[in-house]
């Protein structure tokens, strides 16, 4: 048996987030064995986001306050959330949300998801829809905004 104490994670940081969206991340699932679901740890300091508001095809996403009271913003407006709050994120636009710490404090939420590849992501703010082939596709990856889409016989004939 694998296990991991919550209260002793390493978090580490993207040097690629841009202001508003740093938050720290400690990713544990393959550490414990994990091979279909992920489980992150995020660390908002105050005015951080964990990502832009969106909703995903293809995978569940879950949500477990562990400190704080972050704002949680999702298809029916924002709502402050609490410590031990659990929070289901489904499949689609239902499923849309973005967490950030309108506090003084700092915020921790753990974030389940299963694992299917491949999955979808939409990024209503942006109109931007991202697809995730699987890691061992990572070359096929791509984000685009909705306007760039093309006719399915462009370039084909």
């Amino acid at each position: 048996m694998k296990k991991v104490n919550l209260a002793t994670l390493e978090f580490e940081v993207d040097g690629t987030d841009p202001e508003g969206y740093k938050a720290t991340m400690a990713r544990f699932g393959p550490s414990i064995g994990a091979a279909m679901l992920g489980a992150t740890v995020y660390e908002l300091p105050p005015g951080q986001s964990i990502c832009p508001y969106h909703y995903e095809y293809g995978n569940e996403e879950w949500a477990i306050v562990l400190q704080g009271r972050p704002t949680l913003r999702h298809p029916g407006g924002e709502e402050q959330v609490e410590p031990m709050d659990v929070i289901c994120f489904p499949n689609g636009p239902e499923g849309a949300h973005k967490f950030t710490n309108g506090t003084d404090e700092t915020v921790r939420v753990m974030i389940l998801s299963t694992k299917i590849d491949p999955s979808l992501a939409v990024y209503p703010d942006s109109d931007k829809i991202g697809a995730w082939p699987g890691a061992e596709f990572r070359d096929d990856h791509v984000l685009v905004r909705r306007e760039s889409n093309v006719d399915y016989w462009d370039r084909e004939l």
